[in-house]
C-alpha cells in the first residue's frame, strides 16, 4: 500500500464511507487537530515523566484515535444496509470519561490548592503539557462546532473537555515532579 494516493490532489479528501470533502472541511479540520494533539501527547509521553502518567497517556491517545475516526466517518454513510456500524469500533464510554476524573483527583491530592491563574512554563516538559492542553481546547472547539451542524456521539465531547482539565492538572503535577515553579498570574492593578 502506497501513502500517497494522488487523490487528493484537488483539495479533497475522502471520509471513512467514501464521501469527498474539502481539505479544509470543519469535519476535516476538527479530526486534523486530533491528530495534532496527538502528536503532542507522543511527544509528552517521550519525556522523562513517572510510568503511570506514560501510560495514561498511552491509553489517551488510543482514545483519540477512536475519537478521530467517529469523526472521520460520514455520518449519512455510518450505517451498513446490513444495519451493522461501518465502524465497528468500541466507542468512548462514560467509564473512559470518569478514568480521566479519578486520575485527576488522584494528582489534586499532592498538589496544592489553586489560588491564581498558573502561567505556563518553568521546565520543557510542563511546557509540552500545556501546549497539549491548548490544542486539545482548540479541538474541543472544533469538534463542538462539528457537533452543531452533524452530531456525533456526545461522549466524545465530553471526553475531549475532561482531557483539557486532565493536561492542566497533569501540567502542575509534573511541575512538582521536576520541582519548577509555578508561576501565579497576578493582574497589575490600574493605578
Amino acid at each position: 500500500m502506497k501513502i500517497y494516493t494522488k487523490t487528493g490532489d484537488d483539495g479533497t479528501t475522502a471520509l471513512f464511507g467514501g464521501t469527498r470533502v474539502s481539505k479544509h472541511h470543519i469535519r476535516i479540520d476538527s479530526y486534523g487537530t486530533l491528530d495534532e494533539l496527538n502528536s503532542h501527547l507522543g511527544l509528552l509521553r517521550d519525556q522523562e515523566i513517572d510510568q503511570h502518567s506514560k501510560a495514561i497517556l498511552l491509553k489517551i491517545q488510543e482514545k483519540l484515535f477512536v475519537i478521530g475516526a467517529i469523526l472521520a466517518t460520514d455520518p449519512e454513510k455510518e450505517m451498513l444496509k446490513n444495519g451493522k456500524k461501518r465502524l465497528d469500533i468500541k466507542r468512548i464510554s462514560d467509564e473512559d470519561v470518569n478514568i480521566l476524573e479519578s486520575e485527576m483527583d488522584a494528582m489534586d491530592e499532592t498538589l496544592p490548592p489553586m489560588t491564581h491563574f498558573i502561567l505556563p512554563g518553568g521546565h520543557q516538559t510542563v511546557s509540552f503539557c500545556h501546549v497539549a492542553r491548548s490544542v486539545c481546547r482548540r479541538a474541543e472547539r472544533l469538534a463542538t462546532a462539528l457537533y452543531q451542524h452533524s452530531p456525533f456521539e456526545a461522549n466524545a465531547l465530553k471526553y475531549l473537555n475532561r482531557l483539557s482539565d486532565y493536561l492542566f492538572v497533569l501540567a502542575r503535577f509534573l511541575s512538582k515532579q521536576v520541582q519548577a515553579e509555578e508561576i501565579k498570574w497576578i493582574p497589575e492593578k490600574e493605578i
